[in-house]
């Protein structure tokens, strides 16, 4: 049986999407991680790192609680902004942008701490703000950490599954994307067509991989 590709093409939007909006949220928050010594920092990192620990339906869970329109929060979206987060695309790209957050700043955090403090002095010895010291001096010299960010958060918000049914259903052209379409042929026993969804995300995910180890290996040699 052929594959239908929508949910495909709905995947990788959904995917390059969240990387592009966590590429923009991602960077400053890293950066402050990383030079920030304000007390309550652990409890931030502790805040981000959640995804990582707690399962996808946990989080998909108190999502569409917070989300749904009978809930405060889910009707004041609706009647304010007219903007409804369950069973849409536009929630699944919120939910996306919570899960994937500690994929993209973690590295990005990690590669500025791991800078020499002495460029960051000289920097400012030289004027410069942090702000400027961050985008002008340091981000440009941790390049694999950018790229490892970016490709592991594509990659990740391709596999999601839990919280992307939790949030948005499963629904044709809006919010079925690949993992859903992968489940729903099996559960119909249409496992050639489950074969073929899932080596075409296999075949992805191998090849954003071998592009992170590549080029990071490249740097660093």
């Amino acid at each position: 049986m052929p594959i239908d590709w929508e949910p495909i093409w709905l995947t990788l939007r959904l995917a390059s999407v969240t990387t592009l909006l966590l590429l923009l949220i991602g960077v400053p928050l890293a950066g402050w991680l990383a030079l920030s010594q304000f007390r309550l920092k652990p409890l931030v990192e502790s805040l981000i790192s959640l995804p990582l620990v707690l399962p996808p339906s946990v989080v998909g869970f108190y999502l569409l609680l917070a989300f749904s329109p009978s809930s405060t929060f889910g009707a004041w979206l609706l009647r304010t902004l007219d903007l409804q987060l369950v069973f849409s695309f536009s929630g699944l790209v919120v939910a996306s942008l919570l899960y994937s957050l500690p994929f993209m700043v973690h590295p990005i955090q990690a590669g500025l701490e791991n800078l020499p403090v002495s460029w960051r002095e000289a920097s400012y010895t030289l004027g410069q703000s942090p702000t400027r010291t961050l985008w002008r001096v340091m981000l440009p010299n941790c390049k694999p950490a950018l790229l490892t960010g970016i490709i592991l958060t594509f990659a990740h918000t391709i596999g999601e599954f839990g919280l992307v049914l939790m949030i948005g259903g499963n629904l044709p052209g809006q919010t079925r994307v690949a993992s859903i379409a992968i489940y729903n042929e099996v559960e119909l026993l249409h496992f050639d067509t489950a074969h073929a969804y899932a080596a075409l995300l296999l075949g992805l995910s191998l090849g954003i991989l071998l592009l992170v180890y590549s080029f990071n290996k490249r740097v660093t040699v």
